[in-house]
């Protein structure tokens, strides 16, 4: 199918830089196929007028678990250690393979109507959150969620549930498949190191937990003598591409390996806030040279997967911490809820910045709206003023999956009955209005 994006303003990278052009964009098939000039032979089945229209690449939720979205809302202003083991994790025991199904399409619905196409995901139940990207359009990283002590059974039978959902989804090119260790926490040194040499057997990237909170801290110092990023560096996690989330808590040391083993860090400011976690010093971090990239983390401790609000907070807070209006710019918090996010998953040769030749996956924001009213700087709105309820129409890999805010490829409102079904049966409705 060709679609035509004809006369729009479009968010473009230029360098090291993003600038705002209008242009025409020719989408053929799954790809972007020219950029202001129309390619040979091109003729579009679908012409979208840009007039009032901003498209963006869609933005990457770099650190999420879809199947919490029907957590949201139930464990609230709680310590991290009695959000997660009081509340969270027996919630999660009760959890049934078609819960996981709805929590995630729920999760994909909120995160493709604030302009996310792409989302890295540590789940539960395995070929259910797949089912979800599937049958929904999005793309997605998925990891099954390894909790572990040495080779016993339980790490092993959940290694082999990884594998099991990887291979069944051989046959969709939007998801693509990490080993996930929790955290330091609930993975011994043995299992990490378990799970470090068969993510190099497998050619895998890591998506782990780390430095979350001071607890955590106090816990792996007394039991190892390290960090959190110590202890995963020294048990190989550090050896294949990896993703570290949270990284609160770290030191300057901490910082250094980090740069030094190529860890993307994925900092996730409302749910870090929100469990009384504070602040990851991504400022430091960027100086450095990591490649830093945003989340939500789950909608059971954020409690929004709305990457507009997290792109918000990120270009904010850090200002007021250090106390400087330079620290972290619009265009940089944009930037980072894109292309560094295509980074760190292994995806900037496919997704993350509006390129001839990457995937057509973006997200087309409408301009007659007061948060983006008047147009003085668009990319200083779209961090500082833009909430999602802007974005009008979303492409991923060609195909458009919402428009005039309707999502295309899932019912909307059979899965807002089967989540409040959900609740309901878990006695999760406390109805405190």
């Amino acid at each position: 199918m060709g679609i035509l994006l004809k006369n729009i303003l479009a968010v473009l990278p230029e360098g090291e830089k993003d600038v705002i052009r209008e242009t025409d964009i020719y989408i053929e098939g799954d790809k972007i196929a020219g950029i202001g000039t129309k390619p040979e032979g091109f003729l579009p089945d679908k012409v979208i007028d840009g007039k009032d229209r901003l498209v963006i690449p869609g933005l990457i939720n770099c650190h999420t678990h879809s199947y919490m979205s029907f957590m949201r809302n139930v464990a609230d202003d709680l310590s991290f250690m009695d959000w997660l083991f009081g509340t969270i994790d027996p919630i999660e025991q009760q959890m049934t393979d078609e819960d996981t199904y709805w929590g995630a399409c729920l999760a994909i619905i909120e995160m493709m109507k604030s302009g996310t196409t792409c989302f890295n995901d540590m789940q539960m139940n395995i070929h259910q959150t797949t089912r979800a990207v599937k049958e929904s359009g999005m793309r997605a990283v998925i990891c099954r969620g390894l909790i572990g002590s040495g080779d016993n059974e339980a790490g092993q039978i959940r290694l082999k549930q990884a594998y099991e959902e990887r291979d069944a989804a051989k046959d969709c090119d939007r998801l693509t498949f990490m080993l996930g260790p929790h955290a330091p926490y609930t993975c011994d040194d043995a299992f990490m190191r378990i799970v470090s040499e068969e993510a190099k057997k497998n050619h895998m990237g890591i998506h782990v937990h780390l430095s979350e909170s001071e607890s955590e801290i106090e816990q792996i110092k007394e039991k190892y003598g390290c960090s959190p990023i110590e202890m995963a560096d020294k048990n190989g996690l550090f050896d294949v591409p990896a993703i570290a989330a949270h990284c609160v808590q770290i030191t300057e040391r901490d910082m250094e390996i980090l740069k030094a083993k190529n860890v993307s860090v994925v900092t996730n400011p409302a749910s870090n806030m929100k469990l009384g976690n504070g602040f990851a010093p991504v400022p430091a971090m960027l100086e450095k040279g990591i490649n830093v990239c945003l989340g939500t983390d789950g909608a059971a401790s954020n409690n929004s997967l709305n990457l507009f609000h997290e792109l918000s907070l990120l270009t904010l807070i850090h200002k007021g911490v250090k106390k400087t209006p330079q620290c972290i710019s619009a265009a940089e918090g944009f930037r980072i809820a894109t292309i560094n996010g295509a980074k760190a998953l292994g995806l900037s040769e496919v997704t993350g910045s509006l390129e001839i030749g990457k995937k057509a996956d973006m997200a087309i924001l409408n301009l007659n709206t007061p948060s983006l009213t008047p147009r003085n700087n668009l990319i200083a709105g779209l961090s500082y003023s833009a909430n999602g309820s802007e974005v009008e129409t979303v492409i991923i890999d060609g195909k458009v999956t919402m428009e005039e805010r309707k999502v295309l490829t899932l019912d909307e409102e059979l899965v807002y009955k089967k989540v409040n079904e959900i609740i309901v049966r878990m006695g999760l409705d406390k109805k405190e209005y």
